[in-house]
């Protein structure tokens, strides 16, 4: 059943949140879908239907998933052409709504950053939408699989040493909506995206969201309609 946006306020409490990057905090969807466009148009492949799976994946396996009898390893060259045409391209990146105040809300609280970017890209993507790093980033480095895979939010609740069930991911996709539900955590979904995909709670943008924390270190988040 679809997720609603919320019509009232909504508050959960974790120990630490696990942010993703691309549509959730950072709108780089102009760059994404210029770059895909070309590699689907490329490959005699419809734009719109490869748009429909990019989102949220690495590039690999978004090239797997549209190609699927093609050799990993081809999809892993062209993974690295991609992303370093991705990385030079900033044009209309910006933040979310509100993702400038989130983050700041999150200065010194436990947070990380889980993306299917590499460290260059999220970086580029970060720096050009003025938001700052978490200390804490899980990139396409860190991990063996992608997302819908829960290995990065399992490796970013590990890394800041909470269980899986004290933390609230922030996606924007199919696919890492799934990565966060299969690592045990619950997630707030972020835009349009995220709204059919069954998160525990669902917000447009980052304005509804406000961070606190509670007297025993815990952070409690607040989604208020209308900001």
């Amino acid at each position: 059943m679809p997720a609603s946006t919320t019509t009232a306020p909504v508050v959960l409490t974790a120990r630490a949140l696990l942010l993703d990057m691309d549509g959730t905090i950072v709108n780089s969807d102009a760059v994404v879908e210029r770059c895909w466009r070309d590699w689907a148009v490329s490959h005699g492949l419809d734009p719109q239907e490869a748009l429909k799976v990019v989102h949220g994946r690495q590039g690999y396996a978004t090239m797997a998933v549209l190609l699927p009898d093609r050799p990993m390893e081809v999809n892993h060259a062209e993974n690295a052409v991609m992303l370093a045409r991705e990385t030079a391209d900033t044009d209309g990146v910006v933040p979310v709504a509100g993702a400038r105040e989130f983050m700041a809300a999150l200065s010194g609280l436990p947070h990380a950053l889980v993306t299917s970017a590499d460290a260059a890209l999220a970086t580029a993507r970060m720096t050009a939408a003025a938001l700052p790093m978490p200390q804490v980033r899980i990139t396409a480095e860190s991990v063996g699989a992608s997302k819908p895979d829960p290995e990065g939010f399992l490796k970013g609740a590990a890394a800041l040493g909470v269980a899986p069930a004290d933390c609230i991911v922030f996606e924007d996709s199919e696919a890492g909506i799934a990565a966060g539900r299969a690592a045990g955590m619950r997630v707030i979904g972020v835009g349009p995206r995220a709204a059919t995909h069954t998160p525990t709670a669902h917000v447009p943008d980052l304005t509804p969201v406000h961070v606190t924390t509670t007297p025993d270190g815990s952070l409690r988040i607040t989604l208020t309609p209308g900001g």
